[in-house]
Parts: structure tokens; sequence; C-alpha cells
């Protein structure tokens, strides 16, 4: 939990390019701020028919050295201090609300891809927004983004 007076910024991750741009951009964030980060990764167990099911321990242990790898390819060395890095099974909204119930600000990914689905936020990024207990930013992987509109003059 974080103290009085330290700011903290939870981050969703699972791996997609949006999650990772959200990622840097929290870290970002955090240096401006000096806040502290959160990186969650939610697990689910697989529905799986006639092949033998992975234990919790296990799913759990490969989010963890899956985020672990994720954070070091995405996160300069002198920010990795700061992160925290947490796995939880769950749905991946739930997940991540459960960790951002205390902090200043969540971060996550949108993954639109096609026409369509630029204009739609994805479920999770919608569920956060609807159910966050504080603001949350969602970023765009870089060039996902409509045409920004121009200032009047």
């Amino acid at each position: 939990m974080n103290s009085p007076s330290e700011h903290l910024i939870v981050v969703g991750v699972d791996g997609s390019p949006a999650s990772l741009a959200a990622l840097r951009w929290a870290v970002d964030q955090a240096r401006r701020t000096e806040a502290a980060i959160t990186a969650v990764m939610a697990w689910t167990v697989p529905e799986l028919y006639d092949w033998p099911m992975p234990t919790a321990e296990q799913l759990d242990l490969a989010t963890k050295n899956a985020l672990h790898d994720i954070v070091r390819a995405a996160v300069p060395e002198d920010d990795l201090p700061r992160i925290r890095q947490r796995t939880a099974g769950g749905h991946p909204a739930e997940v991540i609300l459960d960790q951002a119930a205390t902090a200043d600000l969540l971060v996550v990914g949108h993954r639109g891809t096609g026409t369509f689905a630029r204009a739609l936020i994805g479920s999770t990024a919608r569920y956060c927004i609807d159910h966050a207990a504080c603001p949350v930013v969602v970023i765009r992987e870089l060039g996902t983004g409509s045409p920004r509109p121009r200032p009047r003059t």
C-alpha cells in the first residue's frame, strides 16, 4: 500500500502494443510526479478439453515471468526501481481495479485495430473508466488514433 505522501500510478499490462504504450506513458508521468508505479497483469484459467490443466500456481508463475520480461524490455533501467509488479487470477478489469483501489491514477491501453474498433474502447478499458475510484488515462498505441481536429482560429 502506498504511504500518504507517495503518489501511485497503476498500469494494466497484457503485452499488447497498447499496454506497452500505457506502461511507457505511466513511467514518464511517474518521473514528472515522483510517483511509484504498480504494473498489473491478470491471468485466467483457460478452458481446455482433453489437455492437462495447469495449476493456479503454474499460471501465476508464468504470468509473473511474462510481466517481469515485459517491464524489463519496455522500461529504461533507471526507472525499474519505481515499479512494483503484481499478478493475480481473475478478470483483467477486476484485477486492475482491485490494485488501483488506493491509486492516484490508473493507466490502461486501448486495443482498437480496425476502423470500427478504433471508434470503440476495449471492454477492459471501458470497465475501468466506469468503475475506477481514481482518474483513468487510456493510451492508444502509436499510429492507431484518428486524425486530430485542427484548432479553430
